[in-house]
């Protein structure tokens, strides 16, 4: 990434130094912006007109919020890091230069000393023959233990041969990798010294609100120990970086370098790590990622003990519940995960659950959503009995899972498929009991039982449910169907009944979906 720079001079006003990035990493739709910054510097001193647009938290709200963070930071600033890391991938990406230079102020500036003293610290040249600046990326960390353990981004370290440490009093130190985790984006380090550091503890992200003040703390563009505040924009915020997606979103600026710094609550304790921005340009606008310490905290008390990260695994294929389907299985809508598959000899299989359930809790905590399933899955040990509350055919009942340890080709508990289109009326579809020759016909594989859907009428209820010929039906109503009057006699009782919808798990090409066909008025 590059950036050009301009300073402004203005009439009484203080000289300002903005700088617009050039070249940043996109994904579709959207730019997700890892908060490491680009070797010694990939960026500048940036303090934008002082506009309202512009204005801090603290200064926008400053009834609202506390008068100063001048104590918190005083005391857990010492033990946030900066994290140097150099490798032949990363120097291949990441480098200095020699396009970012002084900036030209005018003869007897005081702000000539000071930009000065900026370039020259991170390498970057003050004039046409100056050296260039080293080739390497630049993130935070915190340490959590006065021993030297520090918590950081994986993608920080990620490709590192060589990684410095440096502590807030100026020492530099080098650093091993004790344990990472791509799936959470978090890394664990360890530096030796002989003396006891200054360290921070993690708090509780879970008792977090939305308006909370936070402050961040970090190394942004290479400016160590730069502090920023703000609020909890939003909570659970899923990215679709990973299967445990459950980011808090926040307005605190934080930019290239952030990345694996932590995020403070008010009294000093650590609630998240700091990880990406969302930005159309690659630089701060107000939209900042951190991974709660709820999820931090126990893959880093992994990583220490066991220098990688063990996850529990239930088995199941989920789906969420949509309105359609909540209307057809007389269920809340969106509330827990609906089981689409189990799979054989998995745990789910074992504790005898089935397709059809729909998850609610798991060991008292209830699913707000159906991705939450995963996520608490994930944070349990293997091995650990935990009691699954699911709801069959109207009935809560209470099962107990062993859960396993999850398998490199398996998913925890994967939300693959989803909602087909609704549908009406007369359900429009032509059945065929399953024999060997209509198997064949429409490739059916394996030892299978349903029912085979060979014709769907064009515009019928099931046409415009996405359902196709090849189609088998597995269930209708939560209820297992082997024969063409078993579906008519359940999709019947569902109409009689009055009900907007009728229930069918189908299964295509190996990928099994609840769907619900709504009757016609």
């Amino acid at each position: 990434m590059r950036q050009t720079f301009a300073v402004v001079l203005t009439p009484s006003r203080t000289p300002v130094v903005r700088s617009r990035p050039v070249g940043a990493r996109t994904r579709p739709a959207r730019l997700l912006v890892a908060a490491a910054v680009l070797a010694a510097v990939g960026g500048a001193l940036v303090a934008p007109p002082l506009s309202a647009a512009w204005s801090s938290p603290a200064a926008s709200a400053e009834s609202a919020g506390p008068g100063s963070f001048s104590g918190v930071v005083e005391r857990v600033k010492p033990a946030v890091v900066n994290v140097a890391v150099k490798g032949k991938g990363i120097e291949g990406r990441l480098v200095g230069r020699p396009e970012f230079r002084m900036p030209q102020l005018p003869e007897g500036s005081p702000f000539n000393d000071l930009f000065r003293r900026f370039f020259e610290e991170h390498g970057v040249p003050g004039d046409e023959e100056g050296p260039t600046a080293p080739r390497q990326a630049q993130g935070s960390g915190f340490i959590i233990d006065p021993s030297g353990y520090i918590v950081t981004n994986y993608h920080v370290v990620d490709g590192a041969q060589e990684i410095t440490v440096s502590l807030d009093d100026g020492s530099k130190h080098s650093a091993t990798v004790r344990g990472r985790d791509a799936k959470t984006d978090l890394a664990l380090l360890k530096i030796d010294t002989p003396r006891s550091l200054p360290h921070v503890e993690f708090g509780e992200s879970d008792g977090a609100k939305v308006g909370d003040w936070v402050i961040a703390v970090g190394n942004p563009f290479g400016l160590g120990g730069s502090v920023t505040a703000g609020i909890i924009s939003a909570r659970g915020r899923d990215l679709r970086s990973g299967p445990f997606d459950d980011y808090l979103q926040i307005d605190a600026p934080i930019n290239r370098g952030n990345s694996g710094g932590p995020l403070f609550d008010t009294t000093g304790r650590v609630i998240g790590v700091n990880t990406a921005i969302w930005s159309p340009s690659g630089g701060n606008v107000g939209i900042g990622f951190a991974v709660p310490s709820s999820v931090a905290r126990g893959v880093v008390e992994q990583l220490r003990e066991h220098g990688s990260i063990a996850r529990g695994w239930l088995g199941v294929q989920i789906q969420p519940v949509s309105e359609d389907l909540a209307q057809g299985l007389g269920v809340p809508e969106g509330k827990g995960a609906l089981v689409a598959a189990v799979t054989p000899d998995s745990p789910a299989a074992k504790a005898g659950v089935q397709p059809g359930d729909l998850i609610v809790s798991l060991d008292g905590r209830t699913l707000e959503d159906f991705k939450a399933l995963p996520r608490l899955v994930a944070a349990a040990e293997p091995g650990k009995r935990a009691t699954l509350e699911v709801v069959r055919e109207g009935k809560t009942r209470e099962l107990t899972v062993t859960l396993g340890r999850t398998p490199d080709s398996e998913k925890v508990a994967s939300s693959e498929g989803g909602d087909a289109a609704p549908a009406r009326g007369q359900l429009g579809l032509q059945l065929a009991a399953l024999t060997p020759e209509t198997k064949k016909k429409y490739g059916v594989k394996g030892e299978v039982e349903g029912v085979l859907v060979v014709d769907v009428k064009k515009g019928s209820p099931a046409a415009r449910a996405g359902i196709q010929p090849g189609t088998l039906v597995l269930m209708v109503d939560q209820a297992p169907v082997d024969s063409p009057d078993a579906v008519a006699k359940r999709v019947r009782q569902a109409y009689e009944q009055k009900r907007s919808a009728v229930v069918l798990l189908v299964e295509r090409e190996g990928d099994r979906r609840f769907v619900a066909v709504k009757f016609e008025a």
